[in-house]
């Protein structure tokens, strides 16, 4: 997913693409398409929208990352949920892995939840990684039996939160209508594709770095700056 505005980025985002902005000087899109090839997944379709030209533009036809690339438009900013839908309407069909494109992976491990994710016996799957660190603000998931039970729990004592990184089976995909919105968000799928009994399951993560606000830019490519 790589269409947002990057609102709480402006005003950068204003005049780039979110995905073409690096982390460790290398734009975040191409990280996450190297990794991809690295893992052998794909092909890969890119969801485009705000500043699109630059996120194809980037990504070209993916040969470069050793992954065949193909891009879907979102005309506007309707959400994750919104973002899927067009995908699938452009021939996009379930099982899929679905990732945000601002955030960078600690290496191998989109690999290590495809695998892990598509050996469970589940509608979907979800990231978690540890709620410490700069992840120490976000909001809690709470998980049983390494089931997701709430996508979202303000709990302080939650050990875990999401990273972006999902796998979406086709029992879940009906869930991703008649959302709540705009925006329309995978979270509220997911919430209420458990709500009703299905399963998806929580896999493990290690550190996240990703693109939010300003302040992350500097964190992520001038290491030797002050907290």
């Amino acid at each position: 997913m790589a269409a947002g505005e990057g609102r709480r980025l402006r005003p950068i985002t204003e005049r780039w693409a979110k995905p073409v902005l690096p982390i460790d000087g290398r734009p975040v899109l191409v990280v996450l398409l190297r990794e991809l090839g690295r893992s052998r997944l794909g092909p890969v379709t890119i969801v485009v929208g705000h500043l699109a030209d630059q996120v194809m533009a980037l990504a070209d036809d993916g040969r470069a990352f050793d992954v065949e690339v193909r891009f879907v438009r979102q005309p506007e900013a309707l959400g994750s949920a919104d973002a899927i839908r067009r995908a699938m309407a452009a021939g996009v069909a379930p099982p899929f892995v679905i990732l945000a494109a601002d955030t960078v992976f600690s290496p191998g491990d989109v690999g290590r939840f495809v695998d892990a994710a598509g050996a469970a016996a589940t509608a979907g799957a979800l990231a978690v990684r540890a709620r410490a660190g700069r992840a120490a603000s976000r909001p809690g998931v709470r998980t049983a039996d390494g089931l997701v039970e709430a996508l979202v729990d303000s709990d302080p004592a939650l050990t875990l939160t999401s990273s972006p990184l999902w796998l979406l089976r086709p029992e879940l995909a009906p869930f991703l209508d008649d959302l709540p919105g705009p925006p329309y968000e995978l979270k509220d799928a997911y919430q209420r594709a458990i709500d009703s009994g299905l399963h998806v399951a929580a896999v493990p993560v290690r550190a996240t770095r990703d693109l939010t606000h300003p302040e992350d830019l500097m964190v992520g490519n001038f290491p030797y700056l002050p907290p």
